[in-house]
């Protein structure tokens, strides 16, 4: 009779761990769809002021439409792709033009004292920032996330429900190049 009690007792405690072990999985996952989300917003939040820097831009640009115009064409992209991978490339891509552009609009003193220009950059740059930190985070919930998936005895529960590995945000190998100042003005 005994054994039936420790039995049970064992029983009971590997199911209680299991569901535990389920339920953090869970949340773990809820937490890296979450950040993925803000991270989304952001990202919307800049593609929306990308057409408005742009055409504040053009009349003072002329000479760096083929710049305005990869912007643009990147914005597009952005917003058209569904595919995580693809989708982190081309905000790094984004990232770095809109970065070549600042330094291009250096060469501009009219349009730097254009309070509509000084707006949207600073609306832009704060968009940025908060960008950054937003995948800091991602990567972070997504590395505690994978953690927990790739652990033992986690990786039980996480295999037998199907529990997949997040994409990490990484920056694409364009944009761990610095820009070189010299080339920017030369497009």
């Amino acid at each position: 009779m005994e054994v039936i009690y420790v039995v049970l007792a064992l029983v009971v405690l590997i199911l209680v761990l299991g569901i535990s072990t389920y339920n953090s999985l869970i949340s773990k996952r809820n937490d890296v769809r979450s950040i993925y989300s803000s991270v989304e917003v952001l990202l919307n939040q800049r593609y929306d002021l990308i057409p408005n820097l742009v055409a504040s831009l053009k009349e003072y640009l002329k000479h760096e439409s083929q710049t305005l115009e990869n912007i643009t064409r990147l914005r597009e992209n952005a917003l058209n792709i569904n595919d995580k991978a693809l989708k982190f490339n081309i905000n790094n891509e984004l990232s770095q033009a809109l970065k070549s552009l600042n330094v291009k609009v250096e060469n501009y003193p009219e349009l730097k004292a254009s309070e509509n220009f000084l707006n949207l950059q600073n609306a832009l740059r704060e968009c940025e920032e908060q960008i950054s930190a937003a995948r800091r985070a991602y990567n972070s919930s997504v590395n505690a996330y994978n953690s927990a998936c790739e652990s033992f005895p986690t990786i039980i529960i996480a295999n037998m429900f199907n529990f997949k590995k997040a994409e990490f945000y990484e920056a694409s190998e364009q944009a761990k190049i610095n820009p070189n100042v010299k080339d920017l003005f030369n497009d």
